[in-house]
């Protein structure tokens, strides 16, 4: 049985709609970490553009609403439709890049080196999972699957509750302050993003290892962009904390 995943983009479901390929029809591990590669430099490509015109005084609004708004909806498509990844992966990407350039161009305007710190700290985070799960030091046992599933799910309700809260102007305590409460709230979720990241290599792993069609190779990097993204950003917010403090 293929396991669960935290990741909203990674379920049992997805193998089950995609069906099973072999020879050279089939998803591989190599595949998926090229995959991830290009949709990782398409991101990179468009994010030094919204931070180039951010910085260059333009208007970036646009670009982060339109990017956020264009990604949700590929994303929430990819989720049943897994077999056009191929075609809207990249775009996702693109779309991801818009969003996250505007943000972290406002949040290092606000605290200078923040984006480098917290996109080192992602990849030191991503590399030391993947070791860990490479080497069973983090086995991704169904407990431990269901116990990131049900964590994830949390916040994302979280998160909801406080965005629609917010349009009646209340905030949830602690959630966004810059207590040492907060600052712990943040923290918890970084942690609940990062383990995310093995579920997602145990899906990948589990989809070479099942046949699964080529196709899935977009798929999977998708899903493991998604992590990455949720975690750059978790971070983001962590850091600002943290020296808002100072």
């Amino acid at each position: 049985m293929i396991g669960r995943s935290g990741n909203p983009t990674l379920n049992d479901k997805t193998f089950e709609r995609a069906g099973q390929f072999s020879d050279l029809n089939r998803m591989t591990i190599g595949g998926t970490v090229n995959k991830a590669f290009i949709t990782l430099i398409i991101l990179l490509a468009s994010a030094f553009s919204t931070w180039m015109m951010f910085f260059d005084g333009k208007n970036v609004v646009p670009f982060a609403i339109g990017g956020a708004v264009a990604g949700l909806i590929i994303a929430i498509i990819l989720a049943f439709k897994p077999a056009i990844s191929p075609y809207l992966v990249p775009i996702y990407a693109l779309c991801e890049g818009f969003f996250l350039g505007a943000i972290s161009a406002t949040y290092e305007t606000l605290y200078y080196g923040i984006t480098l710190q917290a996109a080192l700290l992602t990849m030191g985070v991503f590399l030391a999972l993947l070791l860990a799960y490479k080497t069973r030091i983090i086995k991704a046992t169904e407990n431990f699957k269901l116990g990131v599933f049900a964590a994830t799910g949390g916040v994302a309700l979280l998160y909801l509750l406080s965005i629609v809260l917010r349009w009646f102007g209340i905030q949830i305590p602690y959630l966004h302050d810059s207590t040492p409460i907060g600052i712990g709230i943040s923290v918890v979720i970084v942690i609940i993003a990062a383990l995310n990241l093995v579920l997602d290599f145990d899906f990948i792993e589990n989809g070479a290892q099942n046949g699964a069609p080529k196709y899935m190779e977009w798929y999977g990097a998708f899903g493991l962009m998604v992590t990455l993204v949720w975690l750059y950003l978790e971070l983001l917010r962590l850091i600002a904390k943290i020296w808002s403090r100072d």
